[in-house]
């Protein structure tokens, strides 16, 4: 079981150690153009499509959970209905995405608190990177399909070749093409179809002999649809939940001024560092969980769960280690501005915090999508937005922003309660 494991969360923490890197990249290429204003920009034009693509996340996880269940059943034609299913609904947001575009982003700064040269720069970001669109949610269903049929080098390739185009292309496009601050954004958008066209040509030379199980129209029928989408409406609640959680967290940084804005961010780039690795384990439990239960192996089910659970934990407690050891060095990296590391010194404190608290709620997370327990995965997240604003507003008068990541680790302690009382009952009765 260790090695079934491995064999699914190794390859997914490989690729998502480069997402968090091209993040800090993207932070610290506008921490070397100017001032603090630019880091601010990065994080506001990211949690503009944060609005966006978290809502999204549907995608990959519904995929992920229906896909690994039909290959524990052997019903590969149930498997290319998912993916059909992923890919129709995908076009239809991306054509709803670049339709009410201009009316989004100026609804966005109605509620988003930034100085006038953040929005700018913001404003710049998104309405280049908007056209990456169609990539970005095609690769949710591709990413989800391999997973669920117990593939993770394939999305790794894609992850890695995505993420490396992404560091190079900015870093050109910024430095030495002129395009400053607008080069972060141009080069996601080469990055993402880059991506797609990888995925494809994985597609055809993985799985083409599933090809013949395709059926279009019977795959968008009403009658067909309906579980993806009732499915998915748990699992879009979700994604609401997490967009309030991180974009709330960012826009209510943002009133504290730039610099603190700036340390906000840094911050929580060096919370996602850990976090990336637990996902890993996250990834196999999704496409485990699936699979022994679509088979009806509930003991498989178990000894995967807890195989999980102790690499998982083990994670944990070495983060924390290393957090304690690098912590500035760590800030350092990502800004070369005296202000910002200075006023980062009071929340290093949280990096030792972060992985003990949160390890358990982001592994019961995967195991639950497997499961397809979507109403208990959407009941977690709403329980956990609430935790998140009652903390925040109770504190803030007295700590400040300190608030803020007291509220973020009340959401995560909410979360993993939740999920580990009812795991029983959703996860393990079938």
């Amino acid at each position: 079981m260790n090695r079934q494991v491995l064999k699914l969360a190794i390859p997914s923490i490989f690729a998502n150690i480069t997402v968090p890197l091209v993040g800090m990249v993207d932070v610290a290429i506008a921490g070397r153009l100017g001032e603090a204003a630019l880091i601010g920009a990065v994080a506001v034009a990211t949690m503009l499509f944060d609005l966006l693509y978290w809502n999204m996340g549907f995608l990959r996880v519904g995929t992920s959970g229906m896909v690994a269940q039909a290959y524990g059943k052997g019903d590969f034609e149930e498997a290319m209905r998912v993916f059909v299913q992923g890919i129709f609904t995908s076009v239809i947001i991306t054509l709803i995405i670049w339709s009410i575009q201009y009316l989004y982003v100026d609804l966005a700064f109605k509620f988003i608190e930034a100085s006038p040269q953040v929005e700018k720069l913001a404003r710049e970001y998104y309405f280049i990177r908007i056209w990456a669109a169609p990539a970005t949610l095609s690769l949710y269903v591709f990413k989800g399909f391999f997973i669920g049929m117990q593939n993770a080098v394939r999305p790794m390739a894609v992850d890695v070749t995505i993420n490396l185009t992404n560091l190079a292309a900015s870093i050109f496009f910024s430095l030495y093409a002129g395009m400053g601050f607008k080069g972060i954004a141009a080069g996601t958008v080469v990055a993402q179809y880059t991506g797609l066209v990888l995925s494809i040509i994985f597609m055809f030379t993985g799985y083409r002999r599933y090809f013949k199980y395709i059926n279009l129209k019977s795959s968008i029928a009403l009658s067909s649809i309906k579980r993806f989408f009732v499915l998915n409406s748990n699992l879009f609640i979700r994604s609401i939940c997490f967009l309030f959680i991180y974009t709330g967290f960012t826009s209510l940084s943002a009133q504290y001024g730039d610099v603190l804005l700036a340390v906000c961010t840094i911050m929580m780039k060096l919370m996602m560092l850990f976090s990336y690795f637990i996902d890993g384990f996250a990834y196999a439990g999704e496409a485990l969980a699936g699979r022994y239960i679509g088979a009806k192996e509930r003991d498989s089910l178990v000894r995967s769960v807890k195989v999980i659970f102790v690499w998982s934990l083990s994670i944990g407690v070495v983060s924390t280690l290393v957090y304690l050891v690098a912590g500035e060095p760590l800030v350092r990296m990502l800004t070369d501005n005296q202000q910002v590391i200075d006023a980062s010194r009071p929340f290093l404190p949280w990096l030792l915090v972060m992985p003990v608290v949160s390890c358990a709620a982001f592994t019961w997370d995967g195991i639950f999508i497997g499961a397809t327990a979507s109403i208990a995965i959407r009941n977690s997240m709403i329980y956990a937005v609430v935790a998140f604003y009652i903390c925040y507003f109770a504190l803030n008068g007295s700590i400040g922003v300190q608030s803020l990541w007291v509220a973020y680790m009340a959401h995560l302690v909410v979360r993993t309660a939740y999920l580990s009382g009812t795991a029983k009952k959703e996860v393990f009765q079938f």
